[in-house]
């Protein structure tokens, strides 16, 4: 009831708008991203501004989500570290993102390290990075997959680091779920959508849809929930992966 009110309020005006911070150096950038996410973040109050010298502005107001972008510098580089520690104590409850010239894993680790809640490439397309961004303003934490290792693939579809193992359950059947019927069904743990899920896998919709068509039918779910329960619910644990677990999709 509480929300409601507080919203209702908000809409009169009577309430100020939680606050978004984009705190980026170069002006074109900055700007582009304000437009961006004003346009795709309604509800929000948006605030722009070059360095976190400014955050005077934020003070005392529901600072919900503040990105940060960083270039080339490491996340370890001092001037990054000072942000990131000025961020927590001026917005304690407002989750941080990451904005990244670099696309590594040390980079991307060091910062979720760090308490970072979003690490974003800036090689990445624009559309991913406001699903990404979604993702992070309703609590979870966003990473690419990571590139490496492509091998010369056009990068539509994603990459996997290291296989998955193999679901072994309580009556000793054995489900042979596809590494990527497995990510998807991590995903689904967590409660996503459709439309973030293909987002954060790198996928199209109709192709997440599929692989969920096909984790129920495996698991003799009737419905997304139901084949995450049933997982949940028989699993055993795992193993490592034998020659010939996965087959291919």
């Amino acid at each position: 009831m509480d929300d409601l009110v507080s919203a209702a309020e908000r809409l009169n005006g009577s309430l100020p708008l939680p606050l978004l911070l984009i705190i980026d150096p170069l002006t074109l950038a900055r700007t582009c991203i304000l437009h961006i996410l004003r346009q795709e973040l309604i509800g929000f109050e948006i605030v722009e501004m070059a360095t976190t010298d400014n955050l005077g502005c934020a003070t005392g107001r529901d600072v919900r989500l503040a990105t940060l972008s960083i270039g080339d510098k490491s996340v370890a580089d001092p001037s990054v570290a000072g942000d990131l520690a000025l961020l927590a104590d001026c917005c304690p409850n407002a989750s941080i993102a990451l904005f990244c010239n670099r696309d590594d894993e040390a980079t991307a680790l060091a910062a979720l390290q760090r308490g970072v809640r979003g690490f974003f490439p800036t090689s990445i397309p624009v559309e991913l990075a406001v699903a990404g961004l979604r993702l992070v303003l309703a609590g979870g934490v966003y990473r690419p997959l990571s590139i490496e290792g492509q091998n010369g693939s056009s990068g539509c579809e994603p990459i996997y680091p290291r296989p998955l193992a193999p679901i072994y359950l309580a009556n000793k059947d054995q489900i042979e779920f596809t590494p990527r019927e497995q990510h998807v069904l991590a995903e689904l743990e967590l409660g996503l959508p459709n439309k973030l899920i293909a987002a954060k896998l790198n996928l199209s919709e109709n192709t997440v849809k599929m692989h969920i068509h096909h984790i129920m039918r495996k698991c003799a779910a009737r419905n997304r929930t139901e084949a995450v329960l049933r997982w949940r619910a028989r699993s055993i644990g795992h193993r490592g992966p034998e020659p010939g677990a996965f087959s291919s999709s």
